[in-house]
């Protein structure tokens, strides 16, 4: 590791310790990642993003506090929070197995068993860059619709990102979700849960990261992770149901939780994600 003097220095006026040495971080798509040591030998992680849109990191912050309150899944500590950036507790990544990943099923139904005051959460948040409406709704069917699918729907369509055809299909199925989701009440969800938001670590446990927390139904974290394929997700979805069991029929309706992060990679990247979800909107036609 080197040292990133103006990394360094503003990691030393938000913790109040010295930063030995710092070491860029790959893999971040929404800002710069860097591994601080610190002087008194423990590591921290530190995101940075210049011009940062309002509350950007606060929102994470949040999240992960509100995630950790549950006593379910782990979540790094947040260390430090301002508006160009946010410092985390280091979490050492270390190799999956089927323990960790029953451990993860089980952590994951507690965390979810939590509850939340109401769909949505307390101040709206991002997923990505992209703005993240929480306010809530009576209804798990109103605020999926109004609230996730709707608004990436139209910006997906303005961006040319979906068909007109596939637009018409999404809207018409939004409108028969009550039917097709059973209610349960609103649950403590991280939001955006893809098998890179989860950290296999170096001492067996699993660690969450990057949430776009609020409170939702269930089956949407459990479809997230089913997206870009979670390693060993048949053992974490047996370990969950042997603490929270779900309602009949739940892996039927994976593909409709599936529509908003689709129409969000639709609106970020284009290609084919929107294709993709108008096919899941015709599969329920």
């Amino acid at each position: 590791m080197t040292r990133q003097p103006h990394v360094a220095r503003r990691a030393e006026e938000l913790l109040g310790a010295a930063v030995a040495a710092t070491a860029p971080v790959a893999g971040g798509d929404n800002a710069t990642a860097t591994k601080l040591r610190l002087s008194s030998g423990r590591s921290a992680f530190m995101k940075t993003l210049t011009h940062a849109p309002d509350g950007f990191f606060a929102a994470e912050a949040v999240g992960l506090r509100w995630l950790g309150d549950a006593g379910g899944v782990q979540v790094p500590e947040v260390l430090a929070v301002e508006a160009d950036c946010l410092i985390l507790a280091w979490v050492e990544p270390g190799k999956l197995t089927t323990e960790a990943a029953g451990d993860f099923g089980r952590a994951l139904a507690k965390t979810h068993d939590a509850g939340a005051p109401s769909y949505g959460l307390h101040h709206d948040g991002y997923i990505g860059r992209l703005p993240l409406p929480n306010k809530s709704a009576p209804t798990w069917a109103e605020f999926y619709a109004t609230r996730r699918v709707l608004p990436y729907l139209k910006l997906a369509r303005d961006r040319r990102s979906i068909t007109p055809e596939g637009a018409e299909a999404i809207e018409k199925l939004m409108g028969r979700l009550g039917e097709l989701v059973p209610e349960e009440g609103p649950r403590r969800l991280h939001g955006d849960l893809w098998n890179g938001n989860v950290i296999w670590t170096h001492d067996g446990g699993c660690c969450v990261i990057d949430p776009a927390a609020h409170g939702g139904h269930r089956e949407t974290d459990l479809a997230m992770l089913a997206l870009f394929g979670l390693p060993h997700l048949p053992r974490v979805l047996q370990a969950y149901e042997e603490v929270s069991p779900l309602a009949d029929g739940w892996s039927d309706r994976v593909g409709l939780h599936q529509l908003h992060p689709l129409l969000v990679h639709a609106c970020l990247f284009g290609g084919g994600y929107g294709a993709r979800a108008a096919d899941v909107a015709q599969r329920f036609d």
